[in-house]
């Protein structure tokens, strides 16, 4: 209650009903699951519609051998040891072999196989 509701009674306070306050209460207690439920479905909605707006702008382009590539440093680095301040990739690199579709043997332009990639 503000001070200003004490010494002039707002609609708030003058409507106001104990029981009826419970009831509605107990309504809402009764209610939350569903209410749940319901602000799940709207941000798997919402994240729905904010993939395929950024889908759209994808230009999907597949590796081939030879390509120069980039790695990403957080994947080369299986301890974490690297800080936050590392750099994200690292590289140039040349695709030696396409082992599956996303996987794919590196080697530097030099020649040097890369072990973990």
């Amino acid at each position: 209650m503000i001070l200003v509701e004490i010494g002039v009674h707002s609609p708030r306070m003058v409507h106001f009903n104990e029981a009826n306050n419970e009831k509605g209460l107990r309504n809402l207690l009764d209610l939350v699951e569903e209410l749940r439920d319901k602000a799940t479905i709207r941000v798997a909605a919402y994240q729905q519609r904010v993939s395929r707006y950024n889908n759209k702008r994808v230009n999907p382009r597949p590796l081939r051998e030879g390509d120069i590539v980039l790695r990403n440093g957080a994947i080369a680095d299986p301890t974490g040891t690297r800080g936050k301040l590392a750099p994200n990739w690292e590289g140039l690199y040349k695709v030696k072999k396409m082992l599956q579709p996303g996987t794919f043997k590196l080697e530097t332009l030099g020649g040097r196989e890369i072990p973990r990639a």
